[in-house]
């Protein structure tokens, strides 16, 4: 069992999108190395209580965006991201942030995220401060 993943059966965020977002971050954050080898769905899904078909689609959507790669005899595996997903100005330019800040947004994102909160939300909040 991944460890870290925890399911909040009273959160507005289904649990789907609850598996799937703490996955990503673990990946994002290397966590989860390329290559690593995921539970199987079943597996995965009995450790958190679930369906299985929750965390089939979780595993389905993090397969569309390249995050994993599923093979019938091997299983689901990480595949690591080119390089962090850098933050954007107005204009399109990215904006340098310092790895520490960067991974704290990371994680923010993440617990918005599980909350039902999404990212137009969350920047308002931050600049209404």
């Amino acid at each position: 069992m991944i460890a870290r993943i925890e399911i909040h059966l009273d959160s507005p965020v289904p649990p789907f999108e609850q598996v799937r977002a703490q996955l990503e971050t673990l990946i994002r954050h290397g966590a989860l190395a390329d290559g690593s080898k995921l539970p199987t769905v079943r597996a995965l899904a009995g450790d958190l209580g679930l369906a299985a078909g929750t965390v089939a689609r979780a595993y389905r959507e993090l397969e569309a965006a390249g995050l994993i790669r599923t093979a019938r005899r091997s299983g689901s595996t990480v595949v690591a991201p080119s390089g962090p997903a850098a933050p954007h100005a107005p204009g399109g330019d990215a904006l340098p942030l310092p790895e520490p800040v960067a991974s704290a947004l990371e994680d923010l994102l993440a617990v918005a995220r599980r909350h039902g909160v999404d990212a137009q939300t969350l920047s308002s909040a931050i600049l209404a401060r």
